[in-house]
């Protein structure tokens, strides 16, 4: 019994201590609780990576946020054929080689062209209607918009080995037919190096104009302002001829083509200042088909395929191929091609290209 008396003594006093300490506990509890948690969470964060973030190292997502999406080849021109019969002193696609692919070889090329997107060719040169008197040209244009089912197809050409027979076979496969004519004045014409001796370049556009109409191709006009047209005024001429489109080109220079050692043009002596330029195309504001482009906007704004089917880079003011996409397909050789497509959609290159949408009065 004797023992009972300092047991029950001791448990008074610890009750006395028990219960302001569970008090406190029940205040500080939810503080523990809440810092242990954190710490876990921090802990947890640590030990494995999280969705959005990087770890050091990994450039895998790095190399996929800055990667662009492939380039789609919507409108391209197929410079089939170096070859002329004219010597334009500005030529900036001079005939450097006399090669052309066998038919059926610039047929699978356009395939993968259609497969990759394209949506309109354009077939020029030298003057594509050289080749085999126009044939060659004519089978492409067929297989294009029969077979391949393209939304558009255009030629352009110098005009001057078009016959009316080839409208009445191809024409109806044509969407558009554009024209170089650089001046209305035949001297001009002779100056440049469009002359065709007893000829009359501007009385050969006029048939052509109205072959056009006849066979339902749309009639387009392309003209490049140099030293000696830059003062003309072909207001009156354009309007009559009324073609869908005018494109005026600003004279330019590209090395290794018309300008530089192995150049077989020197075109230092057609170049205008942007300021001449902006003058002649003030002075034709009112016509309403004019479309313009001065160097900046022409110079990457387009997709160029040569001969061989080598995209071509001007980036560096001449013309750097790709390998052909016969060899390597379209979408690693067109990430050579230079092309700035920003600048292609702000120059207007697409439009309404196809003669079925056009709705126009034949």
């Amino acid at each position: 019994m004797w023992m009972l008396v300092p047991v029950a003594s001791a448990l008074k006093l610890l009750s006395a201590f028990v219960q302001p300490l569970g008090s406190l506990w029940s205040s500080l509890g939810p503080l523990f609780l809440w810092l242990r948690a954190a710490l876990c969470g921090a802990g947890g964060e640590r030990g494995r990576p999280q969705r959005g973030r990087r770890e050091p190292g990994d450039t895998s997502r790095e190399e996929e946020e800055t990667s662009d999406p492939p380039t789609t080849p919507t409108s391209v021109n197929y410079h089939f054929t170096r070859q002329c019969n004219y010597k334009c002193g500005f030529c900036f696609h001079t005939a450097k080689t006399s090669f052309v692919l066998p038919l059926e070889e610039a047929k699978r090329g356009l395939l993968l062209l259609k497969e990759a997107g394209m949506e309109k060719i354009n077939f020029s040169g030298g003057e594509p209607f050289l080749q085999d008197r126009g044939e060659y040209l004519g089978q492409l244009v067929k297989f294009c918009k029969q077979e391949m089912q393209l939304p558009s197809v255009s030629i352009v050409s110098n005009g001057s080995l078009i016959r009316e027979r080839w409208f009445q076979k191809y024409g109806e496969y044509l969407d558009i037919l554009a024209i170089s004519c650089d001046s209305f004045d035949e001297q001009v014409n002779v100056l440049i190096g469009r002359g065709q001796g007893k000829k009359n370049h501007v009385e050969n556009l006029q048939k052509l104009r109205m072959w056009c109409k006849d066979y339902k191709v749309a009639f387009k006009i392309n003209s490049v302002i140099n030293r000696f047209n830059v003062d003309e005024d072909m207001k009156e001429q354009i309007k009559a001829l009324n073609p869908v489109r005018w494109k005026v080109f600003q004279c330019l220079i590209i090395e290794g083509e018309n300008s530089g050692e192995d150049a077989l043009r020197e075109a230092e002596r057609f170049v205008i200042s942007d300021e001449e330029f902006e003058g002649f195309l003030d002075r034709h504001k009112d016509v309403s088909c004019l479309v313009p482009e001065s160097n900046q906007k022409m110079r990457d704004s387009y997709l160029i395929l040569d001969e061989y089917m080598r995209f071509l880079n001007c980036r560096n003011g001449r013309k750097d191929p790709s390998k052909s996409i016969l060899d390597v397909g379209v979408e690693e050789a067109i990430k050579f091609s230079g092309f700035d497509e920003k600048m292609f959609l702000k120059r207007g290159g697409k439009y309404v290209w196809s003669k079925a949408d056009l709705k126009l009065d034949w």
